[in-house]
Parts: structure tokens; C-alpha cells; sequence
């Protein structure tokens, strides 16, 4: 197990690291300097600049060419630091994949077995991010009572049970989402709207592939939108 020292020595790399490449430092398609080079500049041991990068490049924030180096992959929103702490970033990337995979199969599910009050249900959350997006507010709590219908609409309690344990860590990643998106435009806030319909309407539809679909591409979607494609 690492010691809590040797951790923060790590987040603290992987956040300056993180940082150059939003602060445009170091531009997509870059050559990151050399681990020697990295070790000099953060006064870090060549494991640690090791296990850094290893944690950039499992958050897709880099790749490693054959014998040449670290690159830049893509480079997050710039907004990010005003809302979290740069450490917290692989958490979120590790909650996007696990509702990537789980939600995309709520929808599908959600689009066979949903009965009327449950399409009810999710008109009605639908309809209160429309206000959300009218009154220009945050809606963290209406995103993830949309989400949750859908998992409510499966009828399945194990889906029900998944969504609902991770409130916490979903809603921190949709107040991250929502926060950046209300620092762009309203006609972005207007696009995320239109794929949680592309979700409602397959579901109404009873159109699982569909549902599958626009869950996933919303969640991938949101994903690249916070942290760059």
C-alpha cells in the first residue's frame, strides 16, 4: 500500500503536470519533456514523475509513443481549476466509465420495461431542466433526478440501488459538468438538453437500441466536453 506521503508527492505532479497542459503550456500533440527532465523541474523521484504520468494517460489526458515519449491527447477545459481540485480528476473520469457502461444498459432496459407513470415521471423531471435552463440556475439535482428515473423506469432495483448508492460522486461530476457549462453559453446548456430528449423520446419509443445509444453518446459526450475530445 503507498504511503499517504508518497500519494500526495504523486498528486501533486500529476496536478502541476495537468495544470501546464490546460494552462496551454503544452499544447495537444506536444512531446512532454523527458522523465529526467520532469524529475528536475518538480523535484520528484523518477517513480513518482512515473506514476504521474501513468495516471495522465489512464485519464486519456496523454499517450506514450514507442520509445519517444509522453504526448498531449487532449487538453481539458480550461474552466476546470475554477470548480475542483485538478487530483480529483481521475475520480471523475472513473465515475464517467462506470456510467458510461451502466446507464447506457438502464436506458435500454428502462425503454422495455417502463410503464406510464414512468415515462410520466420522466417527462415531468425532462420538463424541470427546461426551467433550469429558462431560469439560467445550476440543476445539478434535476440532472441526476433525470438520470435516476431512468434507472427507476427499468424497474429493476439493481438499478435503482447502483444509481441511487452514487449520488454523491454523480452529482459532484454533474456540478462540475453543469458549472462549466453555465461559464460557456446558453445554446451549450440547450445541447445537452436535446440529448437527455434523444434519451426520453427513444424510451417512449420503446426503441432499447436507441435509448442505449443516446445514453451513451450523452455520457461520452458530457465526458469530452469537460475534459476535451
Amino acid at each position: 500500500m503507498k504511503s499517504s506521503k508518497g500519494s500526495g508527492l504523486v498528486d501533486r505532479v500529476y496536478r502541476e503536470i495537468l495544470k501546464s497542459i490546460i494552462d496551454g503550456e503544452f499544447a495537444e500533440g506536444d512531446k512532454l519533456p523527458t522523465e529526467l527532465a520532469l524529475t528536475e523541474r518538480f523535484t520528484a523521484s523518477r517513480p513518482t514523475i512515473r506514476e504521474a504520468l501513468t495516471r495522465l494517460r489512464a485519464d486519456g489526458i496523454t499517450n506514450t509513443r514507442q520509445g519517444s515519449g509522453s504526448y498531449v491527447q487532449r487538453r481539458p477545459d480550461p474552466d476546470l481549476p475554477r470548480f475542483t481540485p485538478l487530483e480529483t480528476l481521475s475520480d471523475v473520469q472513473r465515475c464517467f466509465e462506470f456510467r458510461i457502461v451502466t446507464e447506457s444498459g438502464a436506458a435500454a432496459l428502462a425503454a422495455t420495461k417502463a410503464g406510464e407513470a414512468e415515462i410520466a415521471d420522466l417527462i415531468q423531471r425532462f420538463q424541470q431542466l427546461n426551467t433550469v435552463i429558462a431560469q439560467q440556475s445550476l440543476g445539478s439535482s434535476e440532472d441526476f433526478d433525470f438520470h435516476l428515473a431512468v434507472a427507476r423506469a427499468t424497474r429493476n432495483q439493481f438499478f435503482i440501488s447502483a444509481i441511487g448508492s452514487m449520488q454523491e460522486q454523480i452529482m459532484a461530476s454533474m456540478t462540475l459538468m453543469r458549472s462549466l457549462s453555465l461559464t460557456k453559453s446558453v445554446e451549450r446548456q440547450k445541447v445537452v438538453q436535446a440529448e437527455h430528449e434523444v434519451v426520453l423520446e427513444a424510451i417512449r419509443r420503446r426503441d432499447p437500441q436507441a435509448a442505449s445509444q443516446g445514453m451513451r453518446q450523452h455520457l461520452e459526450n458530457a465526458r469530452d466536453r469537460m475534459f476535451g475530445k
